[in-house]
């Protein structure tokens, strides 16, 4: 592929100089000549017109990039889309179907259905954030999805997350995006096609070298026995009962550093006579990584790494999903085996004319087994990469 001629792009920012008497005595007191720093003029030579499905402009506040990118893109361009009255998942395309959607909104790390349904100030910062960036690339197909303040206003580690997502979706749906953003800890994460610098006034091209790339920072998780109460935290982003299953159940707590991020329980729903061959059951449920996590595959790797524990332990281990893209990320494992695919309807059936009632009605369900044998620990180990 041949490369596009560089461009050269100039901003030139200029502000009115007060000469008020306090004003003209701070300015006298450093010997500052006031008209000079008023104004901030940057140049760059950039090649942003090849073929790219990231890109990222960066540098301190005051550096120029916002107006760099209305320049370059237009006054409009970075406008933002989120109506905080209305749900997310209303505000995408019209004509897009619910599986279109989820897709969208999945692709940018914002996996809650509860977040989805809700309005959209109801979100955390970092839950916005994914939500403008979906709409910014579901609304526009052919053109330059611009987004400012990228991260400015999230944990370091929430950014870095959210940069990962962005940027996998960006390249799996094939959209241009151009993050804007004053901290350079993302980059990594985002492993732009290039880079402008408006610190430095320089252009990188890494449409080559990001195809090898490797990051070198880890995000590392921890399991660990948590007690039932820490559902609490979590149970507001799971689409069933606030409630945990009766009788037995073992809870697991994800954990970054002494933050708990996630949870996961397993109950036992067969009854067990102590004595009999037939070892105990006990049903994976209740999965919850926080919004601000999703999107790194966290979920099915605690799934995997907890059902691994609980088989070591000596239970047979199961799991029950209605949910599509669980159900084919199970498949990518060996550890698991398919053992059904039903649907239970509301059709009456039997003798006595009864009528099945139940949670999962008319929901597909994709029930499995763990096989422990298959599983490696420490492959598929807590640190992610």
């Amino acid at each position: 592929m041949t490369a596009a001629p560089l461009k050269a792009y100039r901003v030139r920012l200029e502000s009115p100089v007060a000469d008020s008497f306090r004003c003209t005595c701070a300015a006298n007191a450093l010997d500052i000549d006031q008209k000079k720093k008023s104004v901030h003029q940057l140049d760059v030579l950039a090649d942003i017109e090849s073929p790219f499905n990231v890109g990222a402009i960066v540098g301190a506040s005051g550096s120029g990039k916002s107006t760099l990118a209305r320049s370059i893109y237009g006054a409009d361009a970075l406008h933002t889309r989120l109506d905080p009255a209305r749900p997310i998942i209303d505000q995408l395309p019209k004509e897009w179907t619910y599986d279109q959607c989820a897709a969208g909104l999945s692709g940018v790390g914002l996996t809650s259905v509860p977040c989805w349904i809700r309005p959209a100030h109801t979100l955390s910062t970092g839950q916005a954030a994914r939500a403008e960036a979906a709409l910014q690339m579901a609304h526009l197909v052919d053109g330059v999805t611009v987004i400012d303040e990228w991260t400015s206003v999230v944990d370091r580690t929430v950014a870095k997350v959210m940069s990962h997502c962005v940027q996998k979706f960006a390249r799996a749906a094939n959209k241009r995006v151009v993050l804007i953003c004053c901290h350079y800890d993302v980059l990594d994460w985002l492993n732009p096609d290039w880079v402008i610098d408006c610190n430095k006034q320089a252009f990188t091209d890494r449409r080559e070298l990001r195809r090898g790339f490797q990051r070198t920072e880890r995000l590392r998780f921890d399991i660990r026995r948590v007690d039932r109460r820490t559902w609490t935290y979590f149970s507001k982003y799971h689409y069933l009962t606030d409630s945990l299953p009766g009788g037995s159940i073992e809870c697991f707590g994800v954990f970054h550093g002494r933050d708990q991020v996630g949870f996961q329980c397993f109950a036992n729903y067969v009854p067990h006579r102590k004595g009999t061959v037939r070892r105990k059951q006990m049903h994976s449920n209740r999965i919850v990584i926080h919004p601000d996590y999703a999107g790194l595959g966290l979920g099915i790797r605690v799934v995997n790494a907890t059902s691994w524990l609980m088989a070591q332990r000596g239970f047979d281990v199961r799991i029950k999903y209605s949910s599509v893209p669980v159900h084919l990320a199970m498949r990518k494992y060996r550890c698991w085996e398919l053992l059904d695919v039903s649907r239970a309807t509301h059709q009456i059936f039997g003798a006595k004319m009864e009528r099945r009632t139940g949670f999962r009605l008319d929901v597909k369900t994709y029930s499995y087994r763990f096989r422990p044998q298959a599983y490696d620990p420490v492959a598929d180990g807590a640190t992610l990469q």
